[in-house]
């Protein structure tokens, strides 16, 4: 039998469809999962809380596969489970559409001044023209991070009649290269970034890619904060030299209630809630997971596998 370590919260949806080779044990806290963790060959340690996640890891010896429904996994030893051989599957694209929808309900916002118009509401104050009179068709957004999220951003701004033009590492035809981009900053409304963070990716929007944005143009984080400088970022948004910034990642998270980014008006701050796991998300994760259990046992290549090299 192959042991595997799996989270109570997928109980239900998994419990009466895993194969029969596997012997699952559930584990409900962290006290579950710390005991448990040494017994697995199969292991899915996801919690909030990282350090009790990271030391199952440790704990966890016999472990060949471990799978995570989030698609981020920098926070995770990736060099170490490369050594140790373990194969680790990740939460790629089981959320793509709810963020993708959550960063575009958040850009049609700020077009619009949506923002302003809740707080006349509040205030039972009858505004008699538009906060805003921006528009997003004709609009064009730089679409940095082309994965499953980045895509599906795209789809949908194409449907507001805003022209994507992504970042891929082979230019082309409506298609910047990793070399090009900087230089074309200037042209665009919206720079939308979904970029996993790595050693490659850390940063690169920091104060000479700021200055380069439009005076109106708004930098749009739903990929990690480690990727945006956020001193560089707070002092343009200060300067107002760019037009503003939508945020969903922060640097701490939460961030602290007297920190600068809450008091500046062109800032944003959705509070890294686009992607938390709903129902459809999680079904999502259930089935690959399963399909992913076949694939194993099969010995092939895993759905969402992460090239731990790499990071992503």
């Amino acid at each position: 039998m192959t042991h595997a370590v799996l989270p109570g919260w997928m109980r239900k949806r998994l419990e009466a469809r895993l194969p029969d080779w596997i012997d699952a044990a559930w584990w409900s806290d962290e006290d579950d999962l710390l005991s448990l963790a040494s017994e697995a060959d199969i292991g899915w340690f996801d919690m909030h809380v990282k350090p009790p996640a990271l030391e199952a890891m440790a704990r966890a010896h016999k472990l060949q596969w471990l799978n995570s429904a989030y698609a981020g996994v920098d926070w995770m030893p990736l060099d170490d489970l490369h050594q140790r051989g373990v194969k680790l599957t990740c939460g790629s694209g089981l959320a793509a559409g709810q963020v993708a929808e959550f960063a575009v309900m958040a850009m049609l916002a700020y077009a619009r001044g949506y923002r302003e118009i809740v707080r006349a509401g509040d205030r039972h104050e009858w505004l008699s023209r538009p906060p805003s009179t921006r528009e997003m068709a004709g609009s064009r957004a730089l679409i940095l991070g082309y994965g499953a999220i980045g895509q599906a951003v795209a789809r949908m701004l194409e449907g507001f009649d805003v022209e994507c033009v992504p970042v891929r590492s082979k230019p082309g035809d409506g298609v910047l290269g990793p070399d090009e981009w900087r230089e074309r900053l200037g042209e665009f409304d919206w720079i939308v970034l979904s970029l996993p963070y790595t050693s490659e990716t850390a940063d690169v929007i920091g104060g000479a890619e700021l200055a380069a944005m439009k005076a109106d143009g708004v930098l749009v984080n739903f990929g990690r904060a480690e990727v945006v400088e956020q001193d560089a970022l707070v002092s343009a948004l200060e300067a107002e030299s760019i037009g503003g910034a939508i945020l969903d990642l922060t640097l701490p998270e939460p961030l602290p209630a007297d920190h600068r980014l809450w008091e500046l008006e062109n800032a944003h701050i959705t509070m890294h809630i686009c992607g938390i796991p709903n129902e459809a998300s999680r079904e999502r994760a259930a089935q690959r997971f399963l399909d992913n259990c076949a694939r194993f046992r099969a010995g092939q290549e895993l759905e969402a596998q992460v090239d731990l090299r790499r990071g992503y």
